[in-house]
């Protein structure tokens, strides 16, 4: 057995990085509660094993008394006192025991003991190994599919990415490669798992953080963020100092940091804007290129009503409401998106209008006016490069076309 327990102690130390003083402890425990199952039921047995060679001693604990009645538990007290001389009745002894006498039964017992330990031993070296690393990316292998969950290799463990934290339309074939933000550890009766995402808003966070050497090192503050996995992540960023520009920073030279983050998301999208403590400006940054218009604040319920132009409502709203639920968590607000109500103006309306605006040129016959508008001249300004037999063809006398051209001129001479 002495082999056997020289080759677990060094495999272990060398493989698992299990300390030899740990598993000693270990193996020496279970051998003695074997060994006591076994072939000792009711003795008090201690095992001791030498580090350097893995060899074994044990001993069995025994009552010293002036009467034997049962030789695996009692030592008669003269027997006791070749040993040591001093010891008294009622107290008790250690006898060294041939390792042999723990039998082929304890000896198989002990084993599965410590492949038991051995697995703790794992687990808990799983955990101490990783429980640092928890909010950081790690890189592993795919190795296998179990139940809806991918299995990755990361090195020195095993980790799961469940369905709920992948990307949707994201795909991993055993053997390739995944980066993950390594989201918690979680202890279930089988031990540690590690939970990886890739769907978290805080893989995203981290991505920027080592993309962008001024988010590093704290130049440049991530402030606000929201993402829809696969679609869209929208992130706000500030800077502590005014000679940085926080955009230009994360999107980098000719897009080259933004670009890699998004080839990592699989082209997910991402919108970068300047930060703003004032919601109605971080709002208008927000949905560029649309407009909000007429809004209105109440501030009770963090709730903020606009309108947009009719051309820009899909944009403010996205495919799927994706683009007003991604600026609505940025902003920390709820959101009412409402199209702007242009008044439909009517064809005399739009006649009536025009007259007025002929009415400027002083002198001028209503009538005429009227007449003016209805072959196109809806202003002042349409008179330019017109002359008298322009008008004349249209309709007008020579007189009245003199007229109006002698108007209009005295208009454009007093607007200087």
């Amino acid at each position: 057995m002495s082999h056997e327990i020289l080759s677990v102690l060094e495999y272990m130390e060398k493989e698992k990085g299990i300390s030899r003083s740990d598993m000693i402890e270990a193996i020496s425990s279970a051998i003695a509660s074997a060994a006591q199952k076994g072939v000792g039921v009711g003795q008090d047995i201690r095992v001791e094993i030498t580090p350097k060679t893995g060899s074994l001693k044990a001993w069995t604990v025994l009552q010293v008394v002036d009467s034997v009645g049962d030789d695996d538990l009692e030592i008669h007290v003269e027997k006791a006192r070749q040993v040591n001389a001093d010891v008294q009745v009622g107290e008790t002894i250690e006898k060294e025991i041939d390792p042999a006498y723990l039998g082929r039964i304890a000896a198989q017992t002990a084993r599965q003991a410590i492949m038991q330990r051995i697995r703790q031993f794992e687990k808990d070296r799983i955990y101490d190994d990783y429980k640092d690393t928890v909010g950081d990316i790690v890189t592993g292998i795919v190795r296998r599919r179990e139940r809806g969950d991918l299995v990755v290799d990361l090195g020195k463990a095993e980790a799961i990415l469940p369905p709920r934290e992948r990307v949707p339309g994201e795909d991993y074939a055993p053997g390739e490669s995944i980066r993950c933000l390594l989201l918690k550890i979680e202890q279930t009766n089988r031990g540690p798992d590690i939970i990886l995402s890739r769907s978290n808003l805080n893989f995203v966070r981290r991505l920027f953080e080592l993309e962008v050497t001024e988010i590093a090192d704290g130049t440049v503050s991530i402030e606000a963020m929201a993402r829809e996995p696969g679609y869209r992540t929208k992130i706000a960023v500030n800077s502590n100092d005014p000679k940085v520009d926080p955009v230009g920073a994360c999107v980098g030279a000719r897009g080259a940091r933004v670009k890699t983050i998004v080839r990592e998301l699989g082209g997910e999208k991402i919108d970068i804007i300047r930060y703003y403590q004032d919601p109605l400006q971080l709002l208008e940054e927000a949905l560029k290129p649309a407009v909000p218009k007429n809004i209105n604040v109440n501030e009770g319920d963090r709730r903020i009503h606009f309108e947009v132009a009719e051309d820009d409502l899909s944009i403010a709203i996205g495919r799927r409401g994706f683009n007003a639920k991604l600026t609505s968590r940025l902003l920390g607000w709820k959101l009412d998106i409402g199209k702007e109500e242009k008044e439909a103006v009517g064809f005399d309306e739009k006649v009536a209008k025009a007259v007025q605006g002929l009415n400027a040129i002083s002198g001028l016959d209503p009538e005429v006016a009227s007449r003016l508008v209805a072959i196109g001249f809806a202003g002042p300004e349409v008179f330019e490069g017109v002359e008298a037999d322009d008008l004349i063809d249209a309709g007008f006398t020579p007189e009245e076309a003199a007229d109006v051209i002698s108007k209009v001129a005295a208009f454009f001479q007093q607007q200087g």
